[in-house]
């Protein structure tokens, strides 16, 4: 019983200045996500895109770049990629800490992160597909951003499907952590893939220099909304997972 009441001190207490500061950070993130919104529409200017001098094959079509809602969609279509990057690397980073240490607590936290990359994961897959069907014409196409980051979100899936297929803890919580860690060693190769292979037909605007400074600014508002909103979204998560471990840990004190 002693060492369960161990356990149960480890838990943090609730109230914590990151605690306190994830509503505020949710409101500001969905204010700076409204005035990214109405910025894309009426303040930054056309976005390059995949731009082509002449019509070029994309999957079975020919197609050309056609501006139409893409332009608008960029904005928020690379920030929640980014922000996905982000979760995934801190749940690569906490997989590694779980490993290490066999602590309960960061076996939480890289849950949660995969919880929250899942979300913008999702998000990314569906902006992007928006993206490919008003820019090039079609929903799909096998090009290697879209290939490996589907590969991506496959890893990512099959990191829960993996956790609630293991009944004991520790073992869930080991594997879980390794998958963690190979969804973070692909985060590079989704991002790397278009400056390494040139064939491929998806933008790399930061290299290109495709943004003016309107398009840059209204790309800044809308990355820190989105920043925020993980920041918070992971926060109020992580807060519910541990209160929750606490009321369990009581539970069993109790019952002893």
């Amino acid at each position: 019983m002693a060492e369960k009441a161990k356990r149960a001190v480890k838990l943090p207490e609730s109230g914590q200045w990151p605690d306190r500061v994830a509503p505020i950070a949710l409101g500001v993130g969905g204010l700076l996500l409204v005035i990214g919104f109405l910025m894309a529409f009426l303040y930054a200017s056309p976005v390059n895109g995949a731009a082509v001098s002449e019509p070029v094959l994309v999957g079975d079509q020919m197609v050309t770049n056609v501006q139409l809602l893409s332009q608008k969609i960029f904005y928020f279509h690379m920030p929640v990629a980014l922000v996905s990057f982000v979760a995934l690397a801190f749940a690569g980073y906490y997989g590694v800490r779980f490993l290490m240490t066999k602590e309960q607590r960061f076996d939480t936290c890289t849950s949660i992160c995969m919880e929250i990359a899942l979300l913008f994961v999702v998000c990314t897959m569906i902006t992007g597909e928006m993206w490919t069907r008003f820019e090039w014409g079609l929903w799909w196409t096998w090009d290697p951003r879209l290939t490996t980051y589907l590969i991506l979100m496959i890893i990512v899936i099959a990191y829960f499907i993996l956790r609630n297929a293991i009944d004991d803890p520790e073992r869930r919580a080991t594997y879980a952590s390794v998958i963690a860690i190979i969804a973070l060693v692909d985060v590079p190769i989704c991002y790397m893939v278009t400056r390494v292979i040139p064939s491929s037909i998806h933008p790399v605007v930061l290299r290109e220099g495709g943004m003016t400074g309107d398009m840059g600014m209204t790309v800044g508002v809308v990355m820190l909304g989105m920043t925020l909103l993980g920041f918070a979204l992971y926060r109020m998560r992580f807060r519910q997972v541990r209160l929750t471990q606490r009321v369990e840990a009581i539970k069993e004190q109790l019952e002893d």
